[in-house]
């Protein structure tokens, strides 16, 4: 199979840095501290879509409205994934949000098994169940730590939710419309999406400093405009398996991040916990592609 080898080979170093993108967004968005949640989101999802817009009109391709349709559930899921993980972030550390958000792949095994054919196997079941071990380690871990937070905790598991649904939708979105219009379909319904939260929630009285409009914009081209486009465009290239393995690395370099930039505090405990998270999804996601011939 020299051409999906190929395909493959090629997708690989793009979801790779889409990766390390997304585990930075966390740091950025958390030191954003001016703004609240909802307000960062706002101005972060339409600069996003504004950017992603003007790249396709720039490439003569300009967004269809059989696209918006297409993606109008990968983009709800977006919108869903960023008010609550960014929400989660002012009440939790770095470390504990997305290494929760790790166990991405336990519900990918699940549901994204189950629409490709595949069934979950009793080797498979006891490594998610040492998965889950290994989180309850970080969250305890973390009891004593500054900044950390029950509720978000659970604002961090439902983004995990939300964030699986994108990655799904994703993924089927690669068999009906090219991986730039899906980008900019669910960047544009995620912006809609966020708007009224925003309005809502009354932060958009605060106008962003000149710091504040950099650091957005950077969230945007970074983590937002090349990871989405670089995931959205690998996902058409690699498994959904191999895709949803990479999200493993979001924890550890997120928790580095945020040491080195933010001085949020880490015990050894937690460290344990993130290896036993690591190791145990990692093998249990790798063992379904040696298994199935993915």
């Amino acid at each position: 199979m020299p051409d999906l080898a190929s395909s493959q080979k090629s997708g690989i170093p793009a979801a790779a840095i889409a990766m390390v993108g997304w585990a930075a967004s966390g740091v950025i968005a958390k030191g954003i501290s001016e703004l609240g949640p909802f307000a960062v989101v706002f101005w972060r999802m339409w600069i996003y879509a504004t950017i992603v817009l003007l790249f396709l009109k720039m490439r003569g391709t300009p967004l269809r409205k059989e696209s918006l349709r297409i993606s109008l559930k990968g983009g709800l899921s977006l919108g869903a994934d960023i008010l609550l993980f960014f929400s989660a972030l002012r009440l939790t550390t770095v470390a504990n949000a997305t290494v929760i958000g790790s166990c991405q792949p336990l519900i990918m095994l699940l549901i994204v098994g189950r629409l490709f054919g595949e069934r979950p196997r009793r080797h498979d079941w006891f490594l998610a169940l040492i998965a889950l071990s290994g989180v309850a380690i970080v969250m305890f871990g973390s009891t004593g730590v500054p900044g950390w937070s029950p509720k978000g905790d659970l604002l961090s598991v439902a983004t995990v939710i939300a964030w699986t649904g994108y990655f799904v939708f994703s993924k089927l979105s690669t068999q009906e419309i090219d991986s730039s219009q899906y980008t900019g379909a669910t960047a544009l319904i995620c912006a809609i999406f966020a708007t009224p939260f925003a309005l809502l929630s009354g932060e958009l009285f605060v106008m962003p400093s000149t710091s504040a409009w950099f650091w957005l914009v950077m969230l945007s081209l970074g983590p937002g405009f090349t990871s989405h486009m670089l995931m959205n465009w690998a996902l058409a290239r690699i498994p959904a398996w191999f895709g949803s393995t990479l999200t493993l690395a979001i924890p550890v370099t997120a928790s580095i991040m945020a040491w080195a930039f933010l001085g949020e505090e880490l015990i050894a405990l937690q460290f344990v916990g993130m290896a036993v998270v690591l190791v145990a999804l990692g093998s249990l996601v790798i063992g379904q592609t040696k298994g199935r011939n993915n």
